[in-house]
């Protein structure tokens, strides 16, 4: 299949059909939403200048780290030309010392949710009542998709409050929206790139990847793996191909970097076909100045060649994740194509009108709902035949935050 010819010029017609059929919204609930968040705001803000004693600007990096490290003597770093730093961060570091930082990180993603999403939305509403985004096949040097003006794949998820703007897109009445996604599509794709005996096997019985590689990685049966303990795996899994540090996984699961180390080296050692698969892939990159994803899409690495070591990490990094997120990307493409296709020779109404990533959106008259679902599972299942299965999982919903399942 060539990437150019078979993949994203038949893909340019699939993305004019969504950008012109859109998304629809709810503009009154969303404006009902920026109201209740204000008030939340004030409530919070309320709260936080009870703590520090007087007002102040909290938006301010400079007031805050007066309050923060002045004021209420929170312990820091030495200060700097700029001042203190108030990252997120820092933040973090700082909870357990004082009930200000939670409210203060609170008020902030209350606020971007206020002034991104809410208002950043109402702004881009057609007259039609619908989004119309922008898809951008270029933009990316994975070959994902981006979309802008507004950026529909950044809708948060991660919070109860912000999960909760997803139930301002609608279907229109009478209609249904499906969303299929992938599950684990780049772990699964890194089983059979890596040729991993132990990371296929799990796959291929259907086990849960994360607590399989948390029973290697600790040495135990599966039934007595911990919620914690499958955290923890998940995060090596999803920052293993990343070149994740032991340092850099010590902050994201809250252990010392010794520990981090050797949960690295474990799952190394556990799962080598992935040591050797980075390793390789490297010396290709470096070799050929290139990698590429199963489809042929390359990414040029001129990084790994360069004499200053953190650019040359860089490109290592980059040279072991690319072929990985791309053959996803090249993957959920084709997906598009035949979903798009598959709809319009069987006659139905039924439209794709989002791709987030590993997962797609079709909005469909109501009675149709489940038949689409099923052809959606179907088509993303079918794409390509790995070593280990490729599923997705289809729900549907009135809105968006229904269809999520």
């Amino acid at each position: 299949m060539g990437v150019f010819r078979d993949m994203e010029m038949p893909l340019a017609a699939v993305l004019f059909d969504m950008e012109r059929i859109g998304f629809k919204v709810d503009r009154d609930s969303i404006y009902k939403y920026g109201l209740v968040l204000d008030t939340y705001a004030a409530d919070l803000e309320t709260r936080i200048f009870t703590y520090s004693g007087k007002p102040f600007n909290i938006n301010s990096p400079k007031q805050l780290g007066e309050i923060l490290f002045e004021t209420l003597m929170l312990p820091t770093d030495k200060k700097t030309k700029t001042g203190y730093s108030t990252s997120a961060e820092v933040l973090e570091k700082l909870k357990k010392y004082h009930p200000i930082i939670e409210d203060i990180l609170e008020y902030r993603q209350v606020t971007k949710l206020k002034s991104t999403y809410v208002d950043g939305l109402k702004k881009v509403i057609g007259t039609d009542s619908r989004i119309h985004s922008h898809f951008n096949q270029t933009d990316t040097r994975t070959g994902r998709l981006s979309s802008t003006e507004p950026n529909l794949q950044n809708i948060p998820v991660r919070t109860e409050l912000g999960a909760q703007m997803r139930r301002f897109f609608r279907a229109q009445e009478g209609w249904t929206l499906v969303d299929a996604d992938y599950s684990q599509i780049e772990l699964r794709v890194l089983a059979h790139i890596a040729d991993d005996a132990n990371m296929q096997a799990a796959f291929n019985s259907g086990e849960d990847i994360h607590t399989n590689t948390a029973a290697q990685v600790f040495d135990l049966p599966p039934l007595f793996v911990t919620p914690d303990m499958r955290r923890k795996a998940k995060a090596v899994n999803f920052g293993i191909v990343y070149g994740i540090g032991a340092f850099s996984l010590a902050q994201d699961i809250g252990v010392s970097v010794a520990e981090a180390d050797q949960y690295i080296k474990n799952y190394l050692r556990t799962f080598s076909g992935v040591q050797k698969y980075m390793e390789d892939i490297v010396n290709y990159g470096k070799e050929k100045g290139y990698v590429q994803t199963l489809y042929g899409r390359r990414r040029y690495l001129p990084e790994l060649s360069a004499s200053n070591k953190n650019i040359q990490n860089f490109g290592k990094r980059v040279a072991m994740n690319t072929p990985l997120q791309g053959t996803a990307a090249d993957i959920i493409k084709i997906a598009m194509i035949r979903v798009y296709d598959r709809l319009a020779k069987e006659e139905r109404k039924s439209r794709l009108i989002l791709q987030i990533h590993d997962e797609l959106i079709v909005e469909c008259p109501t009675a149709q709902a489940e038949t689409v679902a099923k052809l959606l599972e179907e088509e993303m299942e079918r794409v390509v035949s790995l070593s280990v299965p490729l599923t997705a999982e289809a729900h549907w919903g009135r809105n968006w935050l229904e269809a999520k399942g």
